[in-house]
């Protein structure tokens, strides 16, 4: 039965300007893609990726923005076990182009612009801060 609109079902309001109301979820690049012997925390960090695309279509008509930042090779308290391993390090950082790890305040940055006036027309987004390890097909820099 048609009811004469177009228009799919839900709110058409916006609460606010476009640019007020933002959420950005904190995700991982562990959330884009598998990691070895990580299966409940890739697992999670890929239910934050998914949420992130369901909430920005759901919110997007409200003028509520839902992005999301993905970090990896940040030195934090999280990784500051495996930066005390030399090989460990090395091998991370064979694959990062950057070939450093990642400050906290690199990730706060982008979660910070995402959150901003700046980022009005941004919804749905996932952005990496890992330093170029994303660009990778995950084959080591051989060359």
């Amino acid at each position: 039965m048609s009811t004469g609109s177009s228009s799919p079902p839900g709110p058409r309001f916006r609460i606010c300007a476009p640019w007020a109301a933002a959420s950005v979820n904190v995700g991982s690049a562990s959330g884009l893609g598998g990691d070895w012997g990580l299966a409940a925390y890739d697992a999670a960090k890929g239910a934050v990726t998914n949420l992130t695309n369901a909430m920005a279509l759901d919110h997007g008509a409200e003028g509520i923005r839902v992005n999301a930042v993905h970090p990896s090779m940040i030195s934090t308290d999280m990784t500051a076990g495996f930066l005390q391993n030399g090989a460990i390090v090395a091998a991370a950082l064979n694959r990062v182009p950057l070939q450093r790890f990642g400050d906290p305040a690199e990730a706060a940055s982008v979660i910070t612009f995402l959150a901003s006036p700046a980022a009005s027309y941004v919804n749905g987004a996932h952005i990496r801060v890992d330093g170029g390890l994303g660009a990778s097909n995950g084959n080591p820099h051989l060359a």
